[in-house]
């Protein structure tokens, strides 16, 4: 009984997104956005689950600010949520030059200059403001994206997400045994390697410092410009009041040059999650706070990784 409940409610998931997709094409930007935030915010209603883990989080990064504070961000959160179904069924649709025009790019040569003289570049960013909508930017903008995720649950929807961020020219790279090949091999034509590290997910990674806790963070992208060489770019994408989305690009870090491949990996991780937290810190509505970001805990012979190296193990961890 319950597989068949689940069948079901993915068959009924998949039907209404390729619904609301198809019956999307008419409407305007501003129009999908604002039925978008009705839907996130009666969702966050009903959601009580995700509503607490989004709290305790907020309280967990920001233990100095009130609960009406964390209540208003928390509905920001709501109503950015359903923004993204809006901008996602926009972009299903959308042409290069629309797309560009609704787009603010900020420091584009940190990556330009390395797909121009095809380096290549690991882009490293986060689920602020509208990761896909940054993906398909970049390549209207002309730079060859490829974009490691996982395997959707669901493999309908998997096509769907795939063709999304394939409108461009754009790649994308499921995790797995793989994976590592092919991006090597993107990364040697030019492209630009895309990374989102800021979930607790099943892979090689390491706790570094986020918010002052300890978190289970993917350290892939960090191995592959160590071993190749290439550039690190963080990068951002922030909704602006006036509608546009803003894509921010911050100066390539330097890679560490001391210690074991894994421990310069680990370190940075740990300066790359530092330049997420202070996005996320900028923009604190525009994040994913119901995510089970310190899911984990670090055992007594775990290494904690922060910017400037290993950290003492006294430290507060939050709630569950």
């Amino acid at each position: 009984m319950g597989h068949r409940l689940r069948r079901l409610r993915h068959d009924l998931g998949y039907t209404i997104l390729r619904g609301f997709l198809g019956a999307s094409r008419p409407f305007p930007l501003a129009g999908l956005r604002a039925f978008g935030c009705g839907v996130g915010t009666l969702a966050f209603h009903l959601a009580r689950k995700d509503r607490l883990q989004a709290l305790d989080n907020l309280e967990a990064a920001f233990p100095a600010l009130d609960e009406a504070w964390r209540a208003t961000t928390l509905a920001g959160t709501s109503r950015h949520i359903g923004a993204l179904l809006g901008e996602i069924a926009w972009l299903w649709s959308v042409s290069p030059q629309a797309l560009l025009e609704r787009t603010e790019l900020v420091g584009l040569d940190h990556l330009a200059d390395a797909c121009y003289e095809r380096l290549g570049a690991v882009l490293v960013t986060a689920h602020c403001g509208n990761w896909e909508w940054m993906n398909l930017a970049l390549g209207a903008a002309g730079i060859p994206m490829s974009v490691a995720a996982r395997e959707v649950y669901d493999p309908r929807l998997d096509r769907v997400a795939r063709r999304l961020r394939g409108r461009f020219g754009g790649d994308t790279v499921i995790r797995g045994p793989e994976a590592g090949g092919r991006l090597v091999r993107a990364l040697r034509r030019g492209r630009v390697a895309g990374f989102l590290i800021d979930q607790d997910i099943d892979a090689p990674g390491a706790f570094v410092l986020f918010f002052g806790h300890p978190a289970w963070t993917p350290v892939g992208a960090a191995l592959l410009a160590l071993r190749t060489g290439v550039p690190v770019v963080p990068g951002f994408a922030t909704r602006l009041p006036d509608g546009r989305m803003q894509l921010r690009f911050e100066p390539p870090l330097p890679h560490p040059d001391t210690g074991t491949l894994e421990e310069r990996a680990s370190l940075l991780t740990a300066r790359l999650t530092e330049r997420i937290e202070a996005q996320i810190r900028s923009h604190p509505s525009q994040w994913v706070w119901m995510h089970k970001r310190w899911k984990r805990r670090p055992q007594p012979d775990d290494t904690v990784w922060g910017g400037n190296g290993p950290v003492g193990a006294k430290l507060l961890e939050p709630s569950a």
